[in-house]
């Protein structure tokens, strides 16, 4: 092939194209045995490439015949679940030992606790639960073994019966004899038995296994009731120890006695309670607790915050001064309750590195926080008293007229002037006495130090808030009624909505530094005018609703030319009257005179309106009823004239004339000079009063042209006059 190949060259091939098919055939036959070998080396090859085929087909029908991996791979998997069966009964098997070593400690533990061992004891419990990480106080989990059940019962069981024989050895070294007040500590046993054990012993113990707390909480508890407690309240008693060495006849024991006083005293000061309290925590210390300063830690925090708070109970709340000029002697207290809580920490009975545990030194150190907050109380209670007897001076026969004074009198010392407003009020004994209050409270702001300065302030604000919160409330019956007592509620608020706001102007100045910015009333004012204006607004409805119910007996005024008509509309006027100068006599003696005159005027526009329309509804009247209309009508107006030169004597406006008079109140009464109107329509011809719409007077009088129109309709009958007039009415302001 190769000689083949190196023979031909295709460049000559090319060169002679067009002979190429017959030197093609020639080169060919001249290499006949050449192309003769590699078609023979061809054939050989492609039958071992056949044969390597069977070769390889046969070899897969073998793989497939016999599956050796599938057996291969399932001997794997026997020999890996035979690994992990001998696996899980090993460590079956160390449970178990695990097991049985805990079942042979608690053993050990319980032989220790039979034989008096308590130390060993409670080495070898305090070791199972740190070696086991044994929760002894959790709580069973689910799906748990039955086992593990088991184990957790037979330790808490261990444990418990541990915890109770030590407790029990607790009781019988330090035992409290309530009826003779001593309390007897013995460091060893009365007996010597093996089974006894010391005091200190049973402290140990208590520390390693974690229970000094739970082992201390009755003794503790013992000693604040039948001690403590009454080395700090009784006055009658003093302290006594008694101390027996190895060598006396009993062990060595000792003994703390309260015993009754041999000198008189009134009263405990400080020195007396913390000398008392020193031998107690003393008699603790070497005692109870055997000189160990762990302990005695201990024994603190069960005691300290029960023990702190009796002192200040019993003793030092009462210290804090009446008053500021008694300030500096309470620096003694501060002096000697600084060194008392300094002889507890040298005891290890508090912290000496804990400020929270000197709590003693803190209630002395903010006494002017307590003076402060205990005035405050003092002030709220006594304006809360005084808002509760809020209308004791009310009596039923105090409530009558004001030609019968006895009311008057009882107010006659509490006529206020208003701040912002010329005029006075009448306002209640209460608020009177809570103005004083809040004003000497303030003063006091002004001659304290900012912190003592600030709950005054608060005080003052809280005192008036109380009125806000208290008189509402209580007077609620009163205030839904008419009544005088109403009035002096309305009083009351609008006079505090003033004096309030002049409250900030006029101590300020002399504030403590730290109070001149924080010290507000403006905020309160608003409140107590809105109150005063929905009392007043109340009363105003309902004497208004009185005087609707009273004109509504006049029945429309209709029909009133009938003797019986006429008698119910005149009876219904009386009544409105009547009303009217109640309210009179009610209010004009207590009200400021702007706040009564403006209150007037509006009753009195309601009823002249009322009135009024009732009238020009009327659509058919006859001659005789229209006299009689304008009969009541003048009857009201004269009936009421004493209740409007009231209105006009009781203000500050002088007044040159009659006409100007007139003019002030058809100012303020608009609907008056409507009704005085319309009692001379009702004699006044067609044409006039066609011509007085005309001149416009009518419409300046409140008149509408459909109440024109309707009032000729019912006086007048229908005529070609009538009509003109009519016409005339509806075009004037057309």
């Amino acid at each position: 092939m190769d000689v083949l190949m190196g023979s031909i060259d295709v460049r000559d091939l090319l060169s002679s194209s067009l002979s190429i098919k017959s030197r093609v055939r020639s080169y060919v036959l001249s290499h006949r045995d050449d192309f003769a070998s590699i078609f023979s080396l061809s054939a050989s090859s492609s039958a071992s490439v056949a044969s390597l085929s069977d070769s390889l087909a046969d070899a897969l029908r073998l793989l497939s015949d016999r599956p050796l991996d599938g057996e291969i791979r399932g001997l794997a998997r026997e020999i890996c679940e035979r690994r992990r069966e001998l696996q899980e009964k090993r460590e079956a098997l160390g449970v178990v030992e695990v097991i049985r070593g805990v079942l042979e400690r608690l053993g050990l533990v319980k032989e220790r606790l039979g034989d008096g061992r308590l130390k060993e004891a409670a080495i070898m419990m305090k070791e199972l639960k740190e070696g086991l990480g044994l929760g002894l106080e959790s709580e069973e989990e689910e799906n748990e073994p039955a086992v593990f059940g088991f184990l957790r019962k037979e330790c808490l069981d261990c444990f418990d019966e541990l915890q109770g024989i030590l407790a029990k050895n607790m009781g019988e070294a330090v035992q409290f004899e309530v009826e003779n007040g001593s309390v007897i500590v013995r460091l060893k046993p009365i007996t010597a038995g093996a089974n006894d054990i010391d005091l200190y012993t049973t402290l140990e113990a208590m520390e390693i296994v974690g229970v000094l707390d739970y082992g201390l909480a009755k003794t503790a508890d013992l000693m604040i009731k039948h001690v403590i407690n009454p080395a700090i309240s009784n006055v009658s008693v003093d302290i006594f120890v008694e101390e027996f060495d190895e060598g006396s006849v009993v062990k060595h024991e000792a003994i703390l006695k309260l015993l009754p006083s041999s000198e008189y005293k009134e009263h405990l000061d400080g020195p007396i309670i913390y000398a008392r309290l020193t031998e107690v925590v003393k008699f603790i210390y070497k005692f109870v607790c055997v000189e160990n300063g762990a302990w005695m830690q201990c024994f603190g925090r069960l005691t300290w915050p029960r023990m702190s708070d009796l002192i200040i109970t019993f003793f030092l709340s009462k210290a804090v001064p009446d008053d500021a000029s008694k300030m500096v002697d309470f620096q003694n207290v501060i002096r000697y309750t600084a060194e008392f809580e300094t002889s507890l920490k040298e005891m290890k009975f508090i912290s000496m590195t804990e400020n929270k545990e000197d709590r003693l030194s803190h209630f002395t150190h903010n006494v002017e926080v307590h003076f402060a907050s205990r005035k405050k109380l003092e002030i709220l209670a006594k304006s809360r008293k005084i808002l509760l007897q809020f209308d004791h001076l009310f009596s039923s026969d105090a409530k009558g007229s004001s030609k019968d004074s006895s009311f008057l009198e009882g107010f006659s010392e509490h006529a206020a002037d208003l701040l912002f407003q010329h005029g006075r009020c009448f306002i209640s004994k209460a608020v009177s006495q809570l103005m004083e209050l809040v004003h000497a409270t303030l003063k006091d702001a002004c001659l304290s130090s900012s912190r003592v300065a600030k709950e005054f302030y608060h005080a003052a604000r809280d005192v008036l808030l109380l009125y806000k919160a208290i008189v509402p409330i209580k007077l609620e019956k009163q205030l839904n009624n008419i009544s005088q007592l109403a009035i002096i509620v309305h009083n009351d608020c609008y006079y505090l909505s003033q004096e309030v706001l002049g409250l900030a102007f006029e101590y300020r100045v002399n504030f403590p530094s730290g109070l001149k910015k924080l010290a507000v009333f403006a905020d309160i004012a608003p409140n107590f005018y809105q109150m005063a204006e929905r009392i007043l607004q109340k009363q105003i409805q309902l004497v208004g609703n009185s005087l609707m119910e009273a004109i509504d007996g006049a029945d429309g005024f209709q029909n009133t030319h009938q003797p019986q008509q006429y008698e119910s509309a005149k009876f219904s006027i009386e009544q409105v009257v009547f009303i009217l100068e109640k309210v009179h006599i009610i209010w004009e003696p207590l009200m400021p005179a702007s706040v009564y005159k403006k209150t007037m005027y509006i009753l009195l526009d309601s009823v002249f309106s009322r009135i009024t329309k009732d009238l020009l509804l009327l659509d058919d009247m006859a001659a005789e009823e229209t006299l009689q209309l304008q009969r009541l009508i003048h009857m009201t107006l004269e009936n009421l004239s004493s209740l409007s030169e009231s209105l006009i004597a009781n203000g500050d406006e002088k007044y040159s004339s009659l006409k100007s008079i007139l003019d002030h109140l058809d100012m303020k009464i608009p609907s008056l000079r409507k009704i005085r109107k319309l009692a001379d329509l009702l004699d006044m011809p067609l044409r006039s009063i066609t011509e007085t719409w005309e001149s416009g007077e009518l419409h300046s009088c409140g008149f509408t042209a459909s109440e024109v129109e309707n009032f000729v309709k019912a006086i007048f009958t229908d005529s070609p006059l009538r009509k003109e007039c009519l016409w005339r009415i509806q075009d004037s302001f057309s």
